[in-house]
This record gives C-alpha cells, structure tokens and sequence, in this order.
C-alpha cells in the first residue's frame, strides 16, 4: 500500500534535486560569463571605486563651492585630474624624447662626451675602484667603452623601452580610473545606498559596519601612504635642487615611488649623496644633503603615526601590515586591497570573539 507512495516521493525528491541542479548550474554560468565580459575592465573599476572612495570629502567640498550641482563638481574634478596626471606625463615625454635624440645624435656624430671622475670617487668604499676605472674609460673613450660593454647598453635600452611601454600603459589605465571615479562620485548616493544594503544583507548591522571601515581604511592609506610618500618626495626635491643635482624633478618622483613600495628613500638618496660629494665642490652642501636625505629617509616613522589609521576601528599596524602585504601580491592597487581585506578580518574576528563572549 506504502510502495506507491514512496515511489512518488522519491520522484518528487528527483524531479527537485534534478531542477535545483539545473538552476545552480545556469546561475554558476551566468556568474562566469559575466566574470569573463568584465574582466578587461575590472582593474580601471577597481582603482575608480578606491580613488572615488578616497578623495569623495574632497568632491563634496567641490560640490558645495558649485552650489551643489553633481555633475559639474564630477566634470570639474575629471577635467582637474586628468590635468593633473596628463600634463607631467606630456612633460617627462618630451624630457625623455629629447634626452634620447640627444644621445642617439652623439653616439652617431662621435660628439657625446661624458665628464672625467674625480679623484673622490676612487675612496668610495667596496665599490670606489672599479666605478672610478669604468668611469674613467667612458670619459676617455665612449666608443669603446659601449662596444666593450655591448650586452649591458643593449639589456638596458631594452629594460627603458619596457618602462617606457609599461608607463604609458598605466597612464592610459589612469585616465579611464579618473573617468570611472568622477562618474560613481556625481552617483555616490545610489551607490553608497547599493553597497550598505548589499552589506547589510549578508551581516546585518554588522555588514554596513564593514562597509564603514572599509571606506576609512582606504582614506587612511591615501593619507598614511601616498601622503607621507609625496611628503617625502617634495622633501627630498628641495635638497636635490639645493644640490644642484641634475634631474631633480626626476629623481624626486623616483624617492616618492621607492617610498610607496615602502622601502626606505635612502637607498636612491644615498647613491646620490656619493655623488654630491664627488661632483660638489662645497663640503658644506654635501654634508648638508647627506643629512636631509637620512632626514627625509625617516620621516616617515613620526608621518605614519600621525595619517595612518586615524579614524579607523583597527589598529594601524593591521593596516600598514595589510598595505605591505598587498602590494607585494598585487602591487600598487594591492595598497589598498591588503589593507581593506586585512582590516575586514580583523574586525571580523573581533565580531565573533565578542559574540563568543556574550
């Protein structure tokens, strides 16, 4: 009597799976489709979400100046940035074209000449003979020297042009972040509604406080990271140019990139306090910018304290430890990712260790 009845459940429970089987694996394909379609895209969105989250309080200082009309603050702040950005770019282009003319047209014409060392170079320690003999040699005969050490220039040149290519590369990736950002700004309010509602779908209150500390994690890392590192770089263009070493402007970006990896400045600026002190013919300049570089080199360890965490529910080696760790994962974006995820556990174990508790 039961057998008919158990033979229906059991189709019943087929017929569910079978369906439930089907809906999960058409939901799992969408999912990935969509993954493939936006994955070009998904590293400029990335960085316009972190820069509109990080410099929002600065469009709506902007917003209130405009009389608070969206769309004009966004294309103002758009418009600004890009300048920003492009204008230096357009700059240092033309710096490197003409600088490689100039060496193209001297090594063509015999008229490229490099200076002697001074006899100063020779007490460098470890490395003072072998930089004051290769030196020499170039200055004595440059032909021969780049014949003698052809391998080298050509590993070098290539390295610049992949630099080269890889700089524009970021550049273009830059202005479609700036685009993306001035566009989710003048959307703030829908979007900030999305991500809390999202948010508090999966946690609850719990979740838009996630939020909430991920959008001042972010902010903290402009402002302990990219802040101190511009700070350290303007620092460090005011001794280079008090100096008067060649290429201040751009050995003063290369001091702020070297900073945001978090490695210490002095390991460009002490190379170039060398030579200052072989190339300088006052003592006193040399001894100056060798104790402004150590000066700059440590500035971040008082600059830190002071930017990095502030306003944030987690301690500021949770953050600087998430910054550090992201970027080597993932490089410059991972600054803000390490630190946002790492920030996310933190707070996510102290939920539980709290709810454990109660």
């Amino acid at each position: 009597m039961n057998a008919p009845k158990e033979n229906t459940n059991n189709s019943n429970q087929m017929d569910h799976s079978m369906d439930l089987a089907i809906r999960l694996a058409f939901v799992a394909l969408i999912i990935f489709w969509c993954t493939k379609i936006i994955a070009p895209f998904f590293l400029p969105v990335l960085w316009g979400v972190t820069i509109a989250v990080a410099f929002y309080p600065l469009y709506e200082k902007l917003r209130g100046w405009v009389g608070g009309r969206e769309k004009i603050a966004g294309v103002i702040f758009i418009v600004v940035s890009l300048g920003l950005v492009l204008v230096p770019t357009v700059m240092l282009s033309d710096s490197m074209i003409g600088g490689a003319t100039y060496l193209k047209d001297g090594l063509d014409n015999g008229t490229l000449t490099v200076p002697p060392p001074s006899a100063s170079v020779k007490e460098w320690p470890a490395i003072g003979g072998k930089v004051y003999d290769s030196w020499l040699h170039a200055s004595e005969n440059l032909q021969s020297y780049g014949a003698k050490h052809a391998d080298q220039v050509k590993s070098l040149a290539a390295f610049m042009a992949g630099s080269i290519a890889a700089m524009g590369g970021a550049v273009v990736q830059t202005i479609f972040s700036l685009i993306i950002a001035g566009i989710l700004m003048m959307n703030a309010m829908g979007g900030g509604r999305i991500a809390y509602s999202f948010a508090q779908r999966l946690g609850g209150e719990k979740g838009r406080e996630l939020v909430t500390i991920s959008i001042a994690t972010i902010r903290s890392v402009v402002r302990g990271v990219l802040l101190v590192a511009m700070i350290q770089g303007l620092l460090s263009a005011v001794g280079l140019v008090v100096a008067d070493v060649p290429g201040a402007g751009f050995w003063a970006l290369l001091v702020m990139i070297v900073a945001i990896m978090q490695l210490p400045p002095i390991l460009l600026l002490g190379p170039i306090a060398a030579y200052v002190f072989s190339a300088n013919d006052s003592t006193v300049i040399a001894v100056f910018f060798l104790i402004w570089s150590l000066l700059v080199s440590m500035a971040d360890g008082f600059l830190k304290p002071m930017f990095l965490g502030r306003g944030v529910a987690v301690p500021m080696m949770v953050i600087l430890i998430g910054a550090i760790g992201g970027m080597m994962v993932a490089g410059i974006i991972g600054l803000f990712i390490g630190a946002v995820i790492l920030a996310l556990g933190y707070k996510m174990i102290e939920f539980w260790m709290e709810d454990g508790s109660s």
